[in-house]
């Protein structure tokens, strides 16, 4: 692996026209879908996301489809977490002493002798899976009160949807469990705007965290919903033991169209029935393009351009921007 620039690189005066840099605030990672996630200090982008990203999902074990957050809010009280000298994933259920522990990085001699490779169903389109033993299995299935399969993504890759797909990205993707594509990226700002609105509005609930919308890589943000322009983004990371600075960048490809999903407390697994869902619907509705003429967006959808190291604290900068995003509809190339 090479760095991206040494630290003595000098780069061009910036576009006074982009806005003011800004700085990553924390990391987050849901290493099954739909679960709870974790926040990390540092990690790894790679093209097909964060490291650990949804690599996981559960199914239905008659059916082989995915289990989601939209329909059982309770699979937000599966917790993960992660052991970095171990590297390990425990999987535990909130509020039991109920735990699984599973390599994090399986390889794939691991793989064959202790799993099954099998077709699943995700969105409507299949893909594969490991699928693990009924010793891991039984757990989950008492929780889902059903039996259900704890799956790995296997090695047939699985294409990207929505502006991501080829026809509208360009490119081949790799992609693992989530919905669309591999990153997305909130600001701050806006929660804190959207937070704003919602004490305005009366709102009986909690203040909102930004767990509620499950972002990968939460910024510090300028103005408020300033991300709606973004087009290409990058990530400056310094390595002063090194004296090295690395720099990883990403295409914007969307806006990010909600579902009810943010309305369920991760901590309770509560579903609040109109907030935040009618607060964002009253001045969010700002893309036209496919369903999202129907829905509320917050945070933006990415495909990373160059793999490298991220964490806390690293410098986010805006690179270019457009007002041509368009959900489901706009060619990158167009923007």
């Amino acid at each position: 692996m090479s760095p991206a620039a040494s630290s003595d690189y000098v780069r061009p005066p910036r576009d006074a026209n982009l806005p003011p840099a800004s700085e990553v605030i924390s990391l987050r990672i849901y290493p099954i879908k739909s679960c709870r996630g974790i926040e990390v200090k540092e990690t790894r982008l790679k093209m097909s996301g964060l490291d650990l990203d949804r690599n996981w999902m559960f199914v239905d074990a008659e059916t082989m489809t995915f289990l989601t957050i939209r329909s059982d809010p309770t699979m937000t009280l599966i917790d993960t977490a992660v052991n970095d000298k171990d590297d390990t994933l425990t999987i535990s259920i909130h509020g039991t002493e109920d735990s699984v522990t599973i390599p994090a990085h399986p390889k794939q001699d691991w793989l064959s002798s202790n799993n099954t490779l099998e077709k699943v169903e995700i969105w409507g389109e299949k893909t594969d899976g490991w699928t693990y033993s009924n010793k891991i299995n039984d757990m989950f299935s008492r929780y889902f009160k059903k039996p259900v399969k704890l799956i790995y993504k296997g090695p047939t890759p699985r294409p990207a949807r929505g502006n991501a797909k080829k026809d509208l990205s360009g490119r081949e993707v790799p992609h693992m469990f989530a919905d669309l594509m591999s990153v997305q990226i909130a600001s701050d700002s806006s929660l804190r705007d959207l937070n704003r609105r919602l004490k305005e509005n009366d709102y009986d609930g909690q203040k909102l965290t930004i767990e509620r919308f499950r972002p990968n890589i939460v910024i510090r943000g300028n103005e408020p919903w300033e991300e709606d322009s973004w087009k290409t983004v990058q990530i400056s990371t310094a390595d002063h033991e090194n004296q090295l600075l690395w720099r990883v960048n990403l295409d914007v490809m969307c806006r990010c169209a909600r579902c009810q999903v943010p309305n369920v407390n991760p901590d309770t697994a509560e579903k609040h029935k109109h907030e935040p869902w009618d607060t964002l619907m009253k001045f969010r509705r700002v893309d036209q393009g496919g369903a999202a003429k129907y829905k509320p967006c917050f945070g933006m959808l990415c495909l990373p351009t160059k793999e490298g190291p991220i964490k806390v604290g690293s410098k986010f900068e805006v690179n270019s921007m457009t007002d041509k995003h368009l959900y489901n509809e706009a060619k990158f190339q167009d923007l």
